[in-house]
Parts: structure tokens; C-alpha cells; sequence
């Protein structure tokens, strides 16, 4: 097959309430203006420390997330890029390393992103600064060749999270217990061949993938399958739809069909691709139950939506 290179929405969550208390009696009353005015102080100091999180889960990273937030091209991170040459790392080719820029919030969750058969990186960097810029370290790469099978795909993008964790520059970014995969077309059939070998990972989303294989009962890691209706290379049919149903009925799982959509719309910016994307490396990385209201109820079939399946809630 030869490759050339070239959004159902859901509701808000309310913000979580905050702690109130009220004093009864005269006598109480300075009691009360100073102890009022001592949380508001703390209140207002905690919201200006820049590496504040919640203390019932200390991977949440950055504000509370709105559909706006999600579907913006950029998040709240500022981000910094690194190349890596293909002739300091083995056993894949290299590529592009996007991260936050600052380190007031600690380490971050990281995903390594494979291209398809005959692509390059490039054919997939632009969910490197879209995804770094909500929160995680994100390695786009080469392979070692451009026509390397869903097989080698695998054990690359497993070689380039080693790497990332072990070897890289931005290691000390890392939380090397908080990894996923992605992938395109073979990459994304890579990324299932990742969760098979790995079952420590954390999420995997192979993008209208092509594999050979089309069953992965093994994989234990929570995995979001995007397929595509007018997809001609890898039909879902054959390829989306039996990888998602094959996938154990016990684990957290979704299929997102693009409406519109062919076996190359994950090589251009895509709304609806980032969101949902964005939401299960939050949901399944960071276990950050604030992005479960995407993910949960199932979204609906939209102009962007042909078709969304899943189990919920989550149990991860």
C-alpha cells in the first residue's frame, strides 16, 4: 500500500464546589472574620504557586479541562522541542522530542508517536506540540525504514520510550511509570504490537491502523482504536472494528469512527482526534479523572462522529 503524506461533544462537568463554613453566635464573629480571611489568604497563595495540584492525585496536570480547552490547537504548557539524531539512538530512527517548557509542575506522563509505511515524522509532528502543550512529553519518530512492519513498528516505539526515559535529554521530565503509545496506519498497528509486549503501559491509540493481526485479546493496556468511514486502505471493517471488539471485554477500551474521514486524516491537524486523543492519555496516563466527562457518557454521533463505542465508566 502506498502512503502519501499529505472533528459530538459532551457537556462540561460543574467545577468541584469549595469548602464553605459558617459561624453562628456574636462571640464568634472575629473568630470567624479571621479564620475567613486566613483561607482566603491560603486560597489565594495556593492558586498563585505554579506547581499546585490536587492532593487526591498528585499526576494531575494543568487547569481544570473545558471542551474549549481540549479542542483548542494549543494548551496551557509552553512548549520546547528537541532533535534527536538517528545516529545516537538504536533501534529506531530518531525524531522530535516535545515537552513543557516549564518545571514548576514536576514530571509529566510521555507518549512516543510512529508514523505509517512510507512516512516519515513529519507526517505525524503536529501531535507533538498539540499534545505536549496539555501536559505530557511527547517523542515523534522516524523508523528505521519507511517500509518497516507493524512487528518493528512496535519494538521502536518501545526502543524510542526507553530512550526517552533512560538516555534523553528531558529524562529527568519523565515519569517512566506513566507511558503510552500512538501510532499511524502501520505505526498504529505498532502500538497494539507495544501493548502486547509491554502491559505496563498505560494507554495506547493506534490511528486508523493496519495489522495483520486481528485479534489482541492479550493487551491489558487501555486502548482507544480510530478508525476512519472512508478509509480504503485499512477498511475498518477489517482492520478498526475487529481490533476494538477483539480487545478483552474487562478492559478499558473506546472506538472512534471518523465521520468524513480517510486512512490519511491523522497526517493534518484533526479537532477530533486531539480531543479524544488529549482526554484518554489524561484519563489513562495522569489518572486524571477531571477528562472523564469526555470520555463518558459515550460521545454521540456528530458532523465529526460516525460512530463511538466503549465501556463506562472506567474502571482504571
Amino acid at each position: 500500500m502506498q502512503q502519501h503524506l499529505p472533528s459530538g461533544t459532551i457537556p462540561p462537568r460543574p467545577s468541584r464546589p469549595g469548602r464553605s463554613g459558617t459561624f453562628t453566635g456574636r462571640s464568634r464573629t472575629l473568630t470567624g472574620l479571621v479564620t475567613a480571611a486566613a483561607a482566603t489568604a491560603g486560597l489565594l497563595l495556593t492558586g498563585l504557586a505554579p506547581g499546585a495540584q490536587a492532593a487526591d492525585n498528585p499526576y494531575e496536570r494543568g487547569p481544570a479541562p473545558t471542551n474549549t480547552s481540549i479542542e483548542a490547537s494549543r494548551g496551557s504548557y509552553a512548549v520546547s522541542q528537541t532533535s534527536v539524531s538517528s545516529l545516537v539512538v538504536s533501534g529506531f530512527g530518531g525524531g522530535t522530542i516535545y515537552y513543557p517548557t516549564s518545571t514548576a509542575d514536576g514530571t509529566f506522563g510521555a507518549v512516543v508517536i510512529s508514523p505509517g509505511f512510507t512516512a516519515y515524522e513529519s507526517s505525524i509532528a503536529w501531535l507533538g506540540p498539540r499534545l505536549a502543550s496539555q501536559g505530557f512529553v511527547v517523542f515523534t519518530i522516524d523508523t528505521n525504514t519507511t517500509l518497516d512492519q507493524p512487528d518493528s513498528r512496535g519494538r521502536q516505539l518501545l526502543a524510542a520510550l526507553d530512550y526517552l526515559t533512560q538516555r534523553s535529554s528531558v529524562r529527568t521530565r519523565v515519569d517512566a511509570t506513566r507511558l503510552g503509545v500512538m501510532g499511524h496506519s502501520m505505526g498504529g498497528g505498532g502500538s497494539l504490537e507495544a501493548a502486547k509486549s509491554r502491559p505496563s503501559l498505560k494507554a495506547a491509540i493506534p490511528l486508523t491502523g493496519w495489522n495483520t493481526d486481528k485479534t489482541w485479546p492479550e493487551l491489558r493496556t487501555p486502548t482507544l482504536v480510530v478508525g476512519a468511514d472512508g478509509d480504503s486502505i485499512a477498511p475498518v471493517a477489517t482492520h478498526s472494528e475487529p481490533f476494538y471488539e477483539s480487545l478483552p471485554g474487562s478492559l478499558d477500551k473506546a472506538y472512534l469512527e471518523l465521520r468524513g474521514a480517510s486512512h490519511f486524516t491523522p497526517n493534518t491537524s484533526d479537532t477530533t482526534i486531539a480531543k479524544y486523543s488529549i482526554s484518554w492519555l489524561k484519563r489513562f496516563i495522569d489518572n486524571d479523572s477531571r477528562y472523564e466527562q469526555f470520555l463518558c457518557p459515550l460521545p454521540r454521533p456528530s458532523l465529526t462522529i460516525a460512530e463511538y463505542r466503549g465501556n463506562c465508566p472506567h474502571t482504571s
